[in-house]
């Protein structure tokens, strides 16, 4: 039996991951794919304190090496349920492993257009955070595609940066606020294209211009060098439902010190309720989630 399991091992699990390592608890790590999350498709990071530029990739290896060194054990399985109790059990697609506390750490997905190409073309001109990227796109012409106040705020944080800023959007009116758009409105360099989807995108290498497909069928191409998708994301909580409360869209119900209603669970990184979901914010949630954590196995001992 371990002190802590920590599920998922992006940058949120692996940094609870060396704080509870730093603390002398016993730790395993459970990780449905590779390290790192989706920090790992990220080409350069500037927005993170001391390293102005490193790939995600350098990144994400360097935090796991870090883990690995203290002693912290990785178990490359997907975590399919958890059953709570004074002992957790955490279910995998291989076994079951027992703790003491459990810390979910899972992310959440970005939603994607589901249009061919999509995947190869992240890092070479799609991307799914304008403040992760949009600064690589100075004056240059991009595209933002949704409706929602993350698209409308994506729009207006990149139209101070690019040359034009196309907002694309399936229907006629958008579902984000009104003030956030009228200043868009204002914006010489934003262009609104309503009642239309991506229906292709076009590339040598990298991205050059975007197939639109309006609700007639008529059919225009847009020359941009950069696609922010901002339709949603989903979190990957559902096989922990049973346990932890979700809100409506599927996120982890927690307070700010990271614990759920459940005695001895924790969730850690983008999973969870909150307004900020960047890099920093996630190592920040994985360092407060197992320090909390000690605190727990702490007080369970007297």
């Amino acid at each position: 039996m371990y002190d802590i399991i920590i599920i998922g091992a992006g940058p949120a699990g692996m940094t609870a991951a060396i704080y509870a390592r730093r603390a002398n608890k016993s730790v395993l790590v459970l990780e449905a794919k590779s390290y790192g999350g989706q920090i790992i498709n990220t080409p350069d990071i500037e927005n993170y304190p001391v390293a102005a530029h490193i790939s995600g990739f350098d990144f994400a290896t360097r935090v796991y090496e870090q883990a690995q060194a203290l002693g912290a054990e990785f178990k490359f399985e997907k975590a399919v349920d958890l059953k709570e109790g004074k002992v957790k059990t955490v279910v995998t697609q291989q076994g079951s492993y027992e703790a003491r506390a459990v810390i979910i750490a899972t992310g959440s997905e970005n939603r994607k257009l589901g249009v061919e190409d999509e995947d190869k073309l992240v890092g070479r001109g799609v991307s799914y955070c304008a403040t992760c990227d949009g600064a690589f796109f100075r004056k240059k012409k991009v595209a933002v595609v949704g409706g929602g106040n993350t698209a409308l705020e994506d729009a207006l944080y990149l139209a101070d940066l690019a040359e034009k800023v196309y907002v694309i959007h399936r229907r006629d009116e958008f579902r984000g606020d009104e003030s956030t758009a009228a200043q868009l409105r204002e914006r010489e360099n934003v262009e609104f294209v309503l009642n239309s989807r991506v229906t292709k995108l076009i590339a040598d290498k990298k991205l050059t211009a975007v197939e639109v497909t309006d609700n007639s069928g008529a059919v225009t191409e847009l020359p941009v060098n950069g696609l922010f998708v901002a339709v949603g994301r989903i979190p990957e909580n559902q096989n922990f439902a049973s346990v932890i409360k979700l809100d409506s869209a599927g996120y982890a119900e927690a307070a700010e010190n990271c614990r759920t209603a459940a005695p001895g669970v924790f969730v850690a990184g983008d999973n969870r309720v909150k307004e900020v979901r960047q890099l920093v914010t996630a190592t920040a949630d994985g360092a407060v989630a197992a320090t909390e954590a000690i605190k727990y196995l702490s007080a369970a001992d007297q």
